[in-house]
């Protein structure tokens, strides 16, 4: 009889596979992924992990899988030789456990392309056909899209067999992308996540104009049929790419024939990899001798002979170019770094927060240094240390005056902050107020980012959040008139503002700016108080009562809803909207009353749908680990809050505790 573990992990196995297999398609087939490298690769390994316990699961599992099913839209053709991808190793140690076992240790390490894999036949040297890699068995056609690619030459030159298929990467340099975007934006078409999702998205257009019209580039790496091999090693095929007419990565590939060497180069290319002009997301270790890659062979969907060292795929070390300064609805002005765009995790990043001036001197970080930066889920881009320091970098210094508005900077006592003491007429202070108003925490209107608010503003037709509600009906024919709108983008956004006419409380409080009151504390408020006139009644006692409200907090909610200007912006806004009162939908759970923290990243649930979920079961989500704290929920990379956790004795839960307190309690995600 099976045991219960195995029965749970054959069904864990089974929802994993189903989990691939989803995040393939939107890959490859629809070139939209839906999940970040980092989370598709933990989700691969454990599957093979329990692959190895259970063999007779790899029939139909990770071992054997190989990209998605080509796409109906598309003709389709088998590969002569499969397609394999290449097994991935994440660490020091792992790409060892491979070297160690290696019969030859003459190694080429080639730069790992973050693009899209093609295949192109050659008989007698004319281009017949190219396919993508598809299922790894069979690929889609896409043979009049690689004409259209410069670096992939119709006729190849010099010696070639009668039979070739090259095989390499197409993508797009990350120059090409940003313009491609830019032009995008200001067309109102659709805008590119990432290099590798343009140049996939190009690459299988059904019109090949389209794909002409973008700027793709190509290298070639490996071979698939070939009638007969006029190399020994993969350097010589290189040899022989570049005397046919390809680009090759061989500018930044070298030989390797121990584990310093390859480490070595892991970390140069770590440090310069904002200066390669195209992404990448790692590196790719091949046996040199193509004779010893032969007889090792391959696995059922991987040569034994190459592994891709991957990047970690939330940091990755840039050039700072410089440091501007924003100001925000507080008056607070945050500096800004300004970086040689560096794709991070799926995203290109090309600025990052630097807090305030103390973290810049924390840091000793001056324009021109290589830096780290760090981007996890949700959370804005920061840098987190110096990685090289450059003798011509200069230091920055903090300005005195406003770069908006030109008032004066103060940096009170006791406080990091500088701020602008221009409060009433400091424009960045006011586009920031309404940006925060309608953005989705808030009111979550739609149609009026910060172009639109700032063009708005400047021409004096909102002033404050009240004049949102009737911008339309004041000025709805001007709006059309101008570019950019029309009477769809009028109709549009006079549906968006109509809707947003009812908010709920804690929507409501969140929106107006209260200091150091965000959705958590607005949700607090809202549950405890249930109507907007008992929360500006509220005194230091009723607040302080709360679990999660301190003196200083209390005193900021209590301050706000004296302020003249604050009831003023508020009585305005209540002529044109109506706020609902709070309705308790709390679920009487295990976790009811619980102070819990979470930490990590879930694989299943982003950071705010998780700490909704719990608050509709009855628990208090907290941001600090104290003793006070139930439960410590951790997810991958989990870092000191869970150490914390550790040191105190608290109950701590993966995420398959907190899917199985969801399944008792039969709470779901829903927005309120």
């Amino acid at each position: 009889m099976m045991k219960t573990a195995d029965l749970f992990i054959r069904a864990e196995h089974a929802d994993l596979i189903k989990k691939l297999n989803e995040w393939d398609i939107a890959y490859h087939q629809n070139d939209a992924p839906i999940v970040d490298d980092a989370t598709y690769d933990a989700t691969k390994k454990r599957a093979l992990e329990i692959e190895e316990m259970y063999p007779e699961l790899a029939k139909h599992g990770a071992s054997t899988h190989v990209g998605a099913a080509p796409s109906s839209k598309f003709k389709t053709f088998p590969h002569r030789v499969p397609m394999l991808s290449i097994s991935d190793v994440f660490d020091e140690g792992e790409v060892a456990d491979w070297f160690n076992k290696l019969p030859n240790k003459d190694l080429f390490i080639e730069l790992k392309v973050d693009g899209v894999s093609y295949a192109a036949r050659y008989e007698n040297g004319i281009l017949v056909r190219g396919l993508t890699r598809g299922s790894g068995v069979a690929g889609e056609d896409i043979t009049e899209n690689l004409r259209t690619i410069s670096d992939i030459p119709q006729k190849l030159s010099g010696e070639f067999p009668d039979v070739l298929e090259v095989r390499g990467e197409v993508y797009m340099l990350r120059d090409d992308f940003i313009a491609l975007n830019t032009v995008a934006t200001e067309s109102g078409d659709k805008v590119f996540a990432n290099p590798r999702n343009a140049a996939a998205g190009s690459l299988r257009q059904l019109n090949s104009a389209i794909t002409a019209s973008r700027k793709l580039s190509a290298f070639g790496y490996t071979y698939g049929e070939v009638s007969k091999k006029m190399w020994k090693t993969q350097s010589e095929y290189f040899d022989k790419l570049e005397s046919w007419g390809f680009k090759t990565t061989r500018k930044w590939a070298r030989h390797a024939h121990s584990m310093f060497e390859i480490q070595t180069m892991y970390n140069d290319i770590i440090m310069s990899r904002a200066d390669i002009p195209f992404d990448i997301d790692g590196l790719v270790i091949k046996v040199n001798d193509v004779a010893t890659q032969e007889r090792m062979g391959a696995r059922a969907n991987s040569p034994r002979w190459e592994v891709a060292y991957k990047f970690p795929a939330a940091r990755a070390v840039t050039t700072l170019r410089g440091i501007t300064v924003q100001v925000g609805r507080t008056g607070v002005l945050t500096p800004v770094a300004e970086l040689e765009p560096i794709n991070i995790g799926g995203v290109v990043v090309s600025r990052a927060t630097l807090h305030n001036a103390d973290e810049i001197a924390r840091l000793n970080v001056r324009v021109g240094d290589k830096v780290t930066v760090q981007r996890a889920g949700d959370v804005i881009p920061q840098i987190v240390e110096v990685a090289e320091q450059n003798p011509n970098a200069t230091d920055f210094v903090f300005p005195n005056k406003c770069p908006v508005c030109g008032g004066d900077v103060v940096r009170s006592e006791g406080e990091v902050a500088f701020r602008c003491v221009n409060t009433l007429s400091c424009p960045a202070q006011r586009i920031g107020e309404l940006e925060h108003f309608v953005s989705r925490p808030g009111f979550d209107i739609d149609g009026l980012g910060t172009k639109q608010l700032e063009l708005f503003v400047e021409r004096g037709w909102i002033q404050s959040p009240a004049d949102i509600f009737t911008l339309i009906e004041r000025h709805g024919d001007e709006i059309q008139n101008l570019d950019g709108f029309g009477a769809k983008s009028v109709s549009n956004l006079r549906k968006s503002i109509n809707g947003a006419r009812n908010p709920e409380l804690h929507r409501f409080l969140t929106a107006i700016g209260i200091p150091d009151v965000g959705k958590t504390t607005a949700k607090l408020l809202a549950n405890n108080f249930g109507s907007l006139e008992s929360v500006r009644n509220a005194t230091m006692n009723d607040l302080i009562a709360i679990d999660g409200i301190g003196d200083v907090m209390a005193r900021e909610i209590v301050s706000f809803f004296k302020n003249m200007r604050n009831c003023f912006v508020i009585d305005e806004l209540l002529k044109q909207i109506t706020v609902k009162d709070a309705i308790k939908t709390v679920i009487k759970t295990a976790v009811s009353g619980k102070k819990i923290v979470l930490t990590g990243t879930l694989m299943n649930y982003g950071r705010d749908d998780a700490r909704e979920i719990l608050e509709r079961m009855g628990a208090r989500v907290q941001s600090s680990v104290s003793a006070k704290t139930d439960i410590v929920l951790a997810g991958a990379d989990a870092g000191s809050k869970l150490t914390k956790a550790q040191e105190l004795g608290i109950t701590i839960w993966d995420e398959s505790d907190f899917e199985r307190v969801i399944k008792d309690s039969g709470a779901t995600n829903g927005r309120q």
